[in-house]
């Protein structure tokens, strides 16, 4: 059995896919730090954002949203002067208000709830045979963008939103011939605690 094929040759890579892709997320801030690392990937490689993922922990204050939702323009011009992060303003300043957004879903009742309800609290699981079988996007994940851009999200495109739901594991996307399928299958029988 072989991994995914997009994974490649990178040990950094191989350990994201191993260990992380795919696995459900039941954390309301990790999924919102997934969300905005993969807006910021929009227009470049996963690996880049994977290179730079401890930088942005740093940059962003652990991805705390409660601190990041009270952020005005000196920290996006101190965001802006970091090199070792995606210094892009529309993606620094979106996922200022996407803070903002975040808290106004956690306090109607969760964003993990908002997110896994979606998906009746269990992940989806697909039974892709080739990369070529696993789409960019589906009819939820549009669903989904719609309704983040409708609360005020930003850079949660539909195809942004399905690359975010498998790298948390609400869509069960490894390949059937991946030796991650069958544990992340099982780690997906029982719905969100």
């Amino acid at each position: 059995m072989e991994r995914c094929g997009w994974v490649g040759m990178d040990a950094l890579y191989e350990a994201y896919h191993d260990t992380d892709w795919g696995v459900p997320e039941y954390d309301s801030r990790a999924l919102w730090e997934k969300l905005i690392l993969d807006g910021f990937q929009a227009g470049l490689s996963w690996i880049t954002i994977l290179r730079k993922r401890e930088n942005f922990r740093a940059a962003f204050q652990g991805f705390d949203p409660n601190i990041i939702a009270t952020w005005g323009e000196e920290d996006v011009l101190r965001l802006l002067a970091d090199p070792g992060i995606i210094r892009h303003r529309g993606k620094i300043e979106a996922a200022i208000g996407n803070a903002r957004v975040w808290q106004q879903i956690e306090a109607e009742g969760g964003f993990d709830s908002y997110l896994w309800d979606y998906v009746g609290g269990a992940p989806i699981q697909n039974q892709w045979q080739s990369l070529s079988e696993v789409p960019t996007q589906t009819d939820l994940s549009v669903k989904i963008s719609k309704d983040l851009k409708k609360r005020g999200f930003k850079f949660c495109g539909p195809t942004i939103v399905y690359a975010f739901m498998q790298a948390v594991g609400m869509v069960n996307d490894h390949l059937v011939t991946c030796p991650c399928h069958v544990p992340v299958a099982r780690l997906g029988q029982s719905k969100r605690p």
